[in-house]
């Protein structure tokens, strides 16, 4: 028996459609991202293969000069991967090409892609001296004119940071004293950092791998015995003024490269002025990074550091994220170390504090008399904040960031280092001339088939036919709709394989339409009216639409996972649009179907399509496709 009229208020369910179309366009048309005119707000965003974009090179390097080891290669283009998607590029492509080179191509024009090669190998370590790195013709600075600012020590337990630089903060250890803090007490079963942790710049530098001493040999033997020997007998930055004779005894130095002054001692790169900021600044990425030698790195390109081996690294960084400090109202790196690593961020603010063993250098400390900690992000000294107190807990870095600044930053350290060094080719924008023509090819075809199944659809269906026009139209815009605000939100693209996905989607949706209506017609030549039949048939052919589009997305779903490059898009564009048909299935076609049933042309067999299953027959038998049949009890 079909369930009572009175339960089925097809109304509803039309506005609750239209409530959805209408949220879905105010979206498109004025939500946050929507720019430009009409006509630009409704453009979704296109992938490399429809819109061209730009790819960049990048070459592995290595001392020996060799091909890097594969499983390297393969690492650091997982790490880039993650580098690109963290900046919300989707659909970017990263491969690698040969035996040392990576491709990253991501869609549109002007592209930056200008970071997502560096190494991004963080480093703390203590500043033990500092000097002036404008070269030996500035004057030499005060001891007074360190980086670090006047002020007072701040209560919270902030590292204060040079001008214009950046502040480690935390929670210090417990304890009252100068500032409102106090040096926390060691830990039982943990002894204090040996002084002996920070080593004289003139202590042999620890081995290094054949390469460099070769290299480094090259460079002794270019600026001669008596220069290499005047350099690495001093004990701090040479005064030319003082000594005119040094001046002269140094003047070799003054013609090394970047690529030279790299492989040098961290006591001459120090010492000697004519090693310069500019210089030191133009190492190669990786130039520093041995974290247990002392290195020298340059700061707002002016102050020339020594700087201590590097106790806390950035693998000792659990999580790291871009944020907004409600206090300051700036944006911050927060940064979560592990537990190993805390434990090594707490000894290392506590030596700084401390200033254990005088390792640090009078015109090195800050305005409190603390040693200041240098946050060194490859080459470059990101902040060094006067440690002013014994920091326990997760900290933050802070400078003159914003927000995409910060987010990039945290998301090179949150993927980190690469494993390799990579020198960035030319980057080429690239156009989507065969993207374009395979476009228009394939829209062509869809157009085609599409155009097919609705003359076929008339003239099969006739008057049901309109609901599987109208239920197309209706799921092509709420695609499109999702399309671009997807866009927006997610920076979903649109590619070639995704198109595949919604083209395939309609066959889907027109299998549903099949089973509903031919269902329908075996209600009606069971002897039922049109009214009941609707009903009846829908309950029945509910369940096989559901589950046929149930496993459809469950494959795109599983599809999505164990997939990559355009494939996902290609499986995401066949789940959303299989989503959306049955939104359509339930809030369109069953309503509409309901309302046509209570409309007189849906009762003759010319208009509706029922064709035949309309025909009354007698009490024995009904008439079908021109043979008869016992109709069944």
């Amino acid at each position: 028996m079909a369930p009572p009229q009175g339960q089925m208020r097809p109304g509803r369910q039309l506005a609750v459609l239209g409530l959805i179309f209408t949220v879905l366009y105010l979206l498109v048309f004025f939500a946050a991202g929507a720019k430009g005119s009409w006509a630009d707000r409704l453009e979704p965003k296109l992938g490399l293969d429809l819109i061209g974009g730009t790819r960049m090179t990048l070459e592995a390097t290595t001392e020996a000069g060799q091909a890097p080891p594969a499983g390297s290669l393969e690492r650091a283009r997982e790490i880039i991967q993650a580098r690109v998607d963290g900046r919300g590029v989707a659909e970017a492509e990263v491969v690698t090409e040969g035996n040392r080179n990576i491709v990253i191509s991501v869609p549109g024009q002007n592209a930056d892609l200008n970071d997502v090669g560096t190494p991004a190998e963080l480093r703390f370590r203590k500043v033990l001296k500092t000097a002036d790195g404008a070269g030996p013709s500035a004057a030499q600075p005060a001891p007074s004119g360190s980086p670090a600012p006047s002020g007072s020590p701040a209560p919270s337990g902030s590292a204060s940071p040079p001008a214009g630089g950046a502040a480690a903060t935390g929670s210090p250890g417990a304890g009252g004293g100068q500032g409102g803090m106090a040096p926390a007490p060691t830990p039982s079963g943990s002894a204090p950092a040996s002084p002996s942790a920070s080593a004289s710049p003139n202590a042999p530098p620890p081995p290094v791998d054949q390469t460099t001493e070769q290299l480094r040999a090259a460079v002794q033997q270019k600026v001669g015995p008596e220069a290499w020997a005047a350099a690495t007998a001093l004990q701090a930055p040479a005064d030319f003024a003082a000594d005119p004779a040094l001046a002269a005894k140094l003047k070799p130095f003054e013609g090394l490269t970047a690529q030279e002054i790299r492989v040098l001692p961290a006591n001459i790169q120090f010492n000697v002025p004519t090693i310069t900021c500019e210089k030191l600044d133009q190492r190669p990425p990786g130039s520093i990074k041995a974290e247990d030698q002392q290195v020298v790195a340059c700061e707002d390109g002016q102050f020339k550091n020594l700087l201590d081996v590097a106790k806390v690294q950035g693998t000792d960084v659990e999580d790291a994220d871009g944020v907004l400090d409600q206090t300051s109202s700036q944006y911050v790196v927060s940064l979560d170390f592990s537990s190993d690593g805390q434990g090594k961020w707490t000894n290392l603010t506590r030596e700084a504090f401390n200033n254990e063993g005088g390792a640090c250098d009078q015109a090195a400390l800050g305005d409190s008399g603390k040693c200041r900690v240098a946050v060194v992000l490859d080459n470059e000294i990101i902040s060094s904040p006067e440690i002013q107190g014994v920091l326990t807990s997760n900290s933050m870095i802070t400078g003159d960031f914003t927000n995409a600044t910060a987010s990039e930053l945290a998301s090179q350290l949150r993927y980190g280092a690469l494993p390799l060094t990579f020198e960035p080719q030319e980057a080429q924008n690239i156009t989507a001339t065969l993207g374009t023509e395979h476009l228009r090819a394939g829209l062509l075809a869809a157009g085609i088939g599409m155009l097919l199944v609705v003359v076929y659809a008339f003239f099969y269906y006739r008057l049901l036919g309109s609901v599987i026009f109208l239920s197309l139209v209706l799921s092509g815009l709420l695609v499109f709709g999702a399309l671009v605000v997807l866009g927006r939100q997610i920076n979903f693209t649109l590619t070639l394989a995704g198109i595949a996905g919604f083209i395939v989607s309609l066959g889907v949706a027109a299998d549903s339409f099949v089973i509903y209506f031919e269902r329908l017609k075996d209600e009606i030549r069971d002897g039922r009216s049109p009214r009941s039949a609707v009903p009846r048939a829908w309950v029945r052919a509910r369940r096989t639409i559901i589950s046929a589009n149930a496993i459809s997305i469950l494959a795109a779903v599983v599809l999505y996972l164990v997939s990559a490059g355009t494939v996902k898009g290609f499986a995401f564009a066949l789940g959303l649009a299989t989503v959306l048909d049955l939104v359509v299935v339930f809030l369109f076609r069953h309503p509409i179907m309901t309302m046509f049933a209570r409309t007189p042309a849906f009762l003759s067999p010319r208009v509706s399509g029922l064709g035949r299953a309309l025909h009354q027959p007698g009490d024995g038998e009904i008439q079908t496709t021109g043979k008869t049949r016992v109709k069944e009890a």
